[in-house]
């Protein structure tokens, strides 16, 4: 059965009654005040079907394709497995990460631009046929490993913020596009549809129009070479915001009725990553050192108040950019955390940097935010924190391990999900392993109280 592995790898904790994700991280916390302190994440499974109700009501007609470099936490593999999501990969790892979890083959798409030759090999023995590709270098390679292979033609879209210094190009461009098509045709290799890449800091619904416009003039050239191209994929940049997505409805969906109606038989895919996961994880970090520095004076106005009265704090986390926070690498902005700690309404705040542990220049969290003062052993919960957040250490040291996950979702959720179209006669067969993951771990209910 698809999304089912013969032994549970993790539990996933119900919640019963009032017991609210808070009291789970408040149990968390309060256990490990008597331990290592060590940061943990809590992961609520059931906004993850939350947001797959979000985009079956708003996109329909648009089959969601799982970026799983985004988070590839195997709850989270298995439960949009379950709700009928396909798979996007970009390295071997991912491909074998997906299929451990019984996911067909017709279900993956690898996407990684530049491919390892024995990558591809991997793909061709293991019957994954739908590959990425931009230029005719990985063309010919795709050609000699995967014969087999069904292209999805990368384009580049316009650039929708031209002061987003993250916003890379990604993709031939389309002038480049029919000499692709035509070196596909000679070396016999199937190109099947065109895959666009948006960035996820776009606004600008126009960038949707002319990248869908510019796939109807390569599935054109496509015909007229010879292939019967039958997939869209408008690629990823879902933030996970409501404005967002019904943006991209009104744009993309107004654009594919007129340029790929129905009767064309072409198939909508897209691959959300944040959308789906971000969300769903808060991560708890400890602080495990602290520092004053002086304000800089610079641009104060006379009657400001002095550094010397208005200290800045520097806290340094068991957690950094090396670690849980690697996206801040790729100049991610890392939003304020919250304070776990009792504090009074009028308490003050102080202008306070959040840091890793590594004493690194770069290992800064946050450059600048107002708390009030902490102290070592408190604890911080950054929310939205299930993008980017639970790879592998990026310089593991001896003791470096990462943060544990506890997966628990609440009863109202599960019922809930249960009396959505989601649980169809089609789709429910997929859903028998929550009952059994959750019949097989212990109850949170019991256990987590308010701290």
């Amino acid at each position: 059965m698809k999304g089912i592995t013969d032994e549970p790898q993790y539990s996933v904790s119900l919640l019963d009654g009032g017991t609210a994700l808070c009291d789970v991280i408040n149990n968390h916390i309060e256990e490990l005040t008597l331990s290592e302190k060590n940061a943990f994440f809590v992961a609520d499974l059931g906004a993850i079907m939350r947001q797959h109700v979000r985009w079956r009501t708003h996109m329909p007609q648009i089959r969601p394709y799982y970026a799983v470099r985004c988070n590839s936490s195997p709850a989270v593999i298995e439960v949009l497995a379950a709700l009928g999501s396909g798979f996007t990969c970009s390295n071997k790892s991912e491909l074998e990460l997906v299929q451990s979890h019984g996911i067909t083959s017709e279900d993956i798409i690898y996407s990684g631009v530049c491919k390892q030759v024995s990558h591809i090999k991997y793909t061709a023995k293991n019957g994954i046929d739908l590959l990425v590709c931009d230029n005719e270098a990985e063309l010919r390679k795709i050609s000699r490993c995967h014969p087999n292979a069904k292209l999805l033609l990368q384009v580049s879209t316009e650039a929708c913020n031209p002061d987003d210094e993250m916003g890379m190009t990604f993709g031939c461009s389309l002038k480049d596009c029919r000499h692709l098509l035509e070196s596909a045709k000679e070396l016999g290799v199937e190109v099947v549809g065109v895959r666009s890449h948006i960035s996820s800091t776009c606004e600008d619904d126009q960038v949707y129009v002319h990248a869908i416009s510019d796939a109807r003039c390569i599935f054109d050239m496509g015909e007229e070479i010879g292939f019967s191209m039958s997939i869209l994929d408008i690629g990823g940049g879902f933030s996970g915001s409501e404005t967002q997505l019904e943006m991209i409805n009104c744009a993309v969906m107004s654009m594919v009725d007129l340029y790929f109606p129905s009767s064309t038989g072409v198939s909508i895919i897209a691959e959300p990553g944040s959308f789906f996961v971000s969300a769903a994880f808060t991560l708890a970090v400890n602080i495990i050192s602290k520092a004053v520095v002086a304000r800089d004076c610079q641009d104060q106005k006379q009657n400001d108040l002095s550094p010397n009265e208005e200290p800045e704090f520097q806290y340094y986390m068991n957690e950094g950019v090396y670690g849980s926070f690697s996206n801040k690498l790729s100049e991610t902005v890392i939003a304020a955390p919250c304070v776990h700690k009792n504090t009074s309404l009028d308490s003050p705040v102080f202008s306070s940097s959040l840091w890793g542990p590594s004493g690194d220049d770069l290992d800064q969290v946050v450059d600048h935010c107002l708390l009030p003062e902490l102290n070592i052993g408190d604890w911080l919960l950054f929310a939205h924190a299930g993008a980017f957040t639970l790879g592998q250490p990026l310089f593991p040291s001896t003791d470096s391990t990462p943060p544990p996950v506890y997966y628990v979702i609440s009863s109202r959720d599960w019922l809930e999900m249960q009396d959505t179209g989601i649980t169809s006669e089609t789709t429910m067969k997929n859903f028998s392993w929550i009952p059994y993951f959750l019949s097989s771990c212990q109850t949170e209910a019991a256990l987590c109280v308010p701290a």
